[in-house]
């Protein structure tokens, strides 16, 4: 297909306001990491010299301990977020009643626009000291300030807003899954839960892995959620990121720790891309 001098100017002008808009600012960002901090200027200065010591500062047990706690709490927050997302998008998917339908998902897409701190402190005043925390933090042999109760309130917080988007991405992908191969499934014997383990789950394969991959990007990104819900005891690179940049004007560090933070997130993402994708093929063969 010829390309024409119109859709040309069309691509440059997008590729021209893509660069600018993103890639731009992310060279700006990976250069300042280079630099080094001088106390007492706000920004990297263009004429500082260069170094690594604001990645070799990362090394330290105190910065792992931020990647390990976003990490973690995000695969945590993406698994649960589609095991939840799943029967919800499949109850929504073989509905024959459209006004149900509508409904359900007009309500799952008000709350994805719904305010985070709106969210954030309905988790705080539903499950916080002034809520079920005292009913709830016993049965996990936790006070209600501990690290575990802190955990379980951040997980909560990333849940509300990461389950309705799961829905939405999972709703279209089971209603692509014919119904008639379950039924099928059941004609010769196999029990209901084991005709969906065996036929709708490996058939949704993609959207599952689109859902868990969508989930854990906004978790290991989030700011407000674990900023309030972690109440200083549990900050994520988020968190990390705005303190270097915003409250000490370490620019060169902070850049450092979001060029880190996008490296480590491109990396586990992919290679989680590329084990569901494997063992998803090998299962519908």
């Amino acid at each position: 297909m010829k390309l024409t001098r119109g859709a040309a100017l069309v691509i440059g002008l997008v590729v021209a306001v893509y660069g600018t808009l993103l890639l731009y600012p992310l060279l700006r960002v990976f250069e300042d990491s280079f630099r080094e901090f001088i106390p007492g200027r706000v920004g990297a200065d263009a004429n500082s010299p260069l170094t690594l010591t604001n990645y070799t500062d990362l090394l330290h047990e105190a910065y792992l301990s931020y990647l390990w706690d976003t990490f973690r709490i995000g695969f945590i927050v993406a698994f649960l977020g589609v095991l939840l997302a799943f029967p919800i998008a499949h109850f929504v998917a073989r509905r024959r009643s459209d006004w149900l339908r509508r409904a359900t998902i007009g309500l799952l897409i008000t709350l994805m626009f719904l305010s985070v701190l709106v969210r954030v402190y309905a988790i705080e005043l539903s499950f916080g000291p002034t809520g079920f925390a005292r009913d709830i933090a016993p049965l996990f042999g936790e006070q209600i300030g501990s690290r575990f109760y802190i955990e379980f309130m951040i997980v909560l917080g990333l849940l509300h807003y990461s389950v309705p988007m799961s829905v939405l991405v999972l709703v279209g992908t089971i209603q692509n899954v014919n119904p008639r191969l379950i039924e099928a499934a059941q004609a010769l014997g196999a029990a209901r839960w084991k005709s969906h383990l065996v036929v709708t789950l490996p058939l949704s394969g993609r959207g599952l892995l689109s859902a868990f991959l969508l989930s854990f990007t906004l978790s290991i990104s989030a700011f407000v959620v674990p900023m309030i819900l972690g109440r200083g005891k549990i900050s994520f690179v988020s968190n990390l990121i705005y303190n270097r940049f915003s409250e000490l004007a370490n620019f060169p560090s902070g850049s450092a720790v979001a060029v880190v933070m996008l490296v480590i997130s491109l990396l586990a993402i992919y290679a989680v891309s590329l084990l569901a994708s494997s063992r998803w093929e090998g299962a519908v063969r």
